[in-house]
């Protein structure tokens, strides 16, 4: 009878023991999964920061969503982490049919001015201003018509100087891409026709290594450092492996303009991958310089392009302060 119950309980025992073990196996909490990110598709990006956030815009590329709808808005507080597209309108801050255009949304710049956001873009091979109370939108353009010209113009950029004098830098599609400057008057709705003046023309081997009889010179961004003005600018049409970004320099926002030996300083050469180039220069909330430009989406496929980052530093070289861009640091946005 003693040997039937110690057996009894070792059966109890080892039953307890298998059940507790089949408890613990149950009631494990599996890996939360990573996230898989996926490449932000815009073309002709630009980054605008105000007030802790990032808001990341461009040109909608290839068959994606909302393409040719207007422009995609993308929101960040550090630059790695996006979420988007978020704009007031389905995800776009400026939606076709509430502003000027039809086709062809391309390359906006947004800036803050009289308490108000403004979007200079692109649309109809015309150059747009749009305003509204919010980054994300809906800007709005009440007049729908472009900035009156007598030749198709395409990716504006506005730059204030410290004299409070705006100036419109553009493309005109004149015996090629052109860019040209004029002074924007105050409610940056036209330019000081007087005051117009070619800046670039793609006139250098590595600025048109097709030897293309339209040659481009193209998306231009500005700014000013130590007395001195910085024009970067991409050349080479958009769809060649080539395309690159270059700048210039003068003393004077309306030039003459001198390029810099250095050209170009992003391309394909530096970082391995096609296409790369059309962006904006900005400062991040750590006072670095930043490049956001576009890339193709691979060796054997130009769209759609993928936004890209790279920060950009002022060196001293050959007696001057050249602006160089840091390989090390080029990454994807990625959402």
């Amino acid at each position: 009878m003693k040997k039937k119950f110690i057996l009894l309980f070792l059966g109890l025992s080892l039953n307890s023991c298998s059940q507790q073990k089949d408890e613990e196996v149950t009631t494990t909490v599996p890996p939360t999964p990573t996230p898989v990110l996926k490449d932000i598709f815009l073309a002709d990006p630009t980054i605008f920061y105000n007030e802790g956030t990032y808001y990341l815009y461009g040109t909608t590329t290839g068959n994606t969503p909302l393409n040719g709808e207007g422009f995609q808005v993308y929101t960040s507080t550090d630059q790695k982490n996006w979420k988007g597209p978020v704009g007031a309108q389905g995800g776009l801050a400026l939606k076709k049919g509430e502003a000027f255009g039809s086709q062809g949304f391309w390359a906006p710049q947004i800036l803050k001015y009289n308490n108000q956001f403004y979007m200079m873009y692109t649309a109809n091979e015309n150059i747009a201003v749009a305003t509204s109370s919010s980054p994300l939108g809906p800007f709005r353009n009440t007049s729908k018509e472009p900035l009156a010209a007598s030749v198709k113009q395409i990716d504006p950029f506005v730059f204030i100087d410290d004299d409070g004098k705006k100036y419109l830098y553009h493309v005109r599609l004149t015996n090629g891409n052109r860019i040209f400057v004029a002074e924007l008057n105050d409610d940056l709705l036209s330019i000081k026709t007087e005051t117009l003046t070619e800046c670039i023309a793609a006139e250098l081997q590595w600025e048109n290594t097709q030897n293309a009889n339209w040659p481009v010179a193209e998306g231009p961004t500005v700014l000013k450092k130590d007395g001195l003005y910085y024009l970067i600018y991409s050349a080479n049409d958009f769809r060649n492996p080539e395309y690159a970004v270059g700048y210039a320099t003068s003393k004077s926002p309306l030039g003459p303009w001198k390029k810099s030996t250095a050209n170009p300083i992003i391309s394909r050469n530096l970082l391995k991958i096609n296409g790369p180039g059309h962006g904006d220069l900005f400062l991040d909330k750590d006072n670095q310089w930043q490049y956001v430009l576009h890339t193709h989406y691979s060796i054997t496929n130009e769209a759609p392009r993928k936004a890209a980052i790279i920060e950009m530093n002022f060196i001293q070289k050959e007696n001057e302060l050249q602006l160089e861009a840091k390989k090390d640091s080029f990454r994807f946005l990625k959402n």
